[in-house]
């Protein structure tokens, strides 16, 4: 029997529709002949859950989202089926949670129980929703998304207060004395820098204060036992003046003073021998004449020494020429001539 192209065109066709419905499936997960353990769990929302999502327990992928089913009435009553890739020994306390991820696909968590019974073969789960983490973070941030309304709400009211209540004249003022805090700032930021360059450990006045202070303090303790020998000498001298009779001293010394006082009276009122040669001019000039004629007898000698003294036998005296007053002093360094 020959077979026309037709029908082999037909029976292709066929085939080819068949394995590429039976390929579409299986990339997603899906047998038609629904060989496998199938377990289900039933939800009010599956939060974008499609089928081929994975399935999770500890960590550990033990399954995919073969089909999702709805209540033909209900959509609030959604069915999931999850095909399990091999017979894990799940108690049938387990909890089944969907997991919602902003940045990558949803999944199913199976929270395991401790139950020693396992789950069977088209058995359903508990499920269980739960936020996720948008969920989380909106649920945390809805109390604090409360206090900032009113805390808005609060500021409203106040600045339109301060609108009632500030006139032109107010806000004037107000403008004044925030130009005048403008002004401080700057100087308070000028000061600042001058205190700064100033407390400088290398150029400033306060560093150099230190320095010498911390020099001093150095040289202190450098010389300790000296200052301590120092202060013992002192507080020594100071006990040896505390026991020293200084009132005695100061009579002593002013009786001497007394009779220093009185000789020199006596000496002023030309009594006695030191009073007439200091006072009395005619002493004076008598001494003055006798040491002008030792003076001149003297240079006399120096000058006529034969006159005074001959050695020889038949010589003579030398007379006549006296001298009547002290020769020059530069007639005094030359040799002596023959009169």
């Amino acid at each position: 029997m020959k077979i026309n192209n037709e029908t082999k065109v037909g029976a292709l066709t066929v085939i080819a529709i068949t394995l590429l419905v039976l390929g579409f499936n299986f990339l997603k997960g899906r047998n038609l002949f629904k060989k496998g353990t199938f377990i289900y769990a039933k939800y009010t929302d599956t939060k974008g859950l499609v089928p081929s999502n994975p399935v999770f327990a500890n960590g550990l992928q033990i399954g995919q989202v073969y089909e999702i089913e709805a209540d033909e009435q209900y959509l609030n009553n959604i069915i999931v089926t999850i095909k399990l890739l091999d017979a894990y020994k799940i108690p049938n306390n387990s909890v089944a949670v969907i997991n919602t991820n902003p940045l990558a696909t949803s999944s199913i968590d199976i929270k395991l129980g401790d139950n020693t019974n396992w789950i069977k073969n088209g058995d359903t789960l508990r499920s269980a929703n739960i936020n996720g983490l948008l969920g989380d973070l909106t649920q945390k941030l809805e109390p604090v998304t409360a206090k900032i309304t009113s805390s808005l709400t609060s500021l409203d009211t106040l600045l339109k207060n301060a609108n009632t209540v500030l006139d032109p004249n107010t806000k004037g003022n107000l403008q004044q004395v925030i130009a005048n805090l403008v002004t401080t700032t700057a100087h308070l930021a000028k000061t600042s820098a001058e205190l700064e360059v100033m407390l400088n450990n290398q150029t400033g006045n306060v560093g150099k204060t230190m320095k010498n202070v911390e020099a001093f303090t150095k040289n202190l303790a450098a010389n300790n036992d000296k200052i301590t020998q120092t202060l013992t000498n002192v507080e020594a001298t100071t006990n040896k003046l505390s026991k020293t009779d200084i009132d005695g001293v100061v009579n002593k010394l002013n009786i001497s003073v007394d009779r220093l006082n009185t000789a020199l009276a006596k000496v002023n009122s030309k009594e006695g021998t030191v009073g007439k040669l200091l006072n009395d001019e005619t002493l004076y000039q008598n001494l003055a004449n006798t040491l002008l004629s030792l003076n001149i007898l003297l240079d006399d000698l120096r000058a006529h020494p034969k006159r005074y003294v001959n050695v020889s036998v038949f010589g003579k005296k030398d007379k006549g020429n006296y001298l009547t007053q002290p020769l020059p002093v530069d007639s005094l360094k030359k040799p002596a001539t023959k009169p």
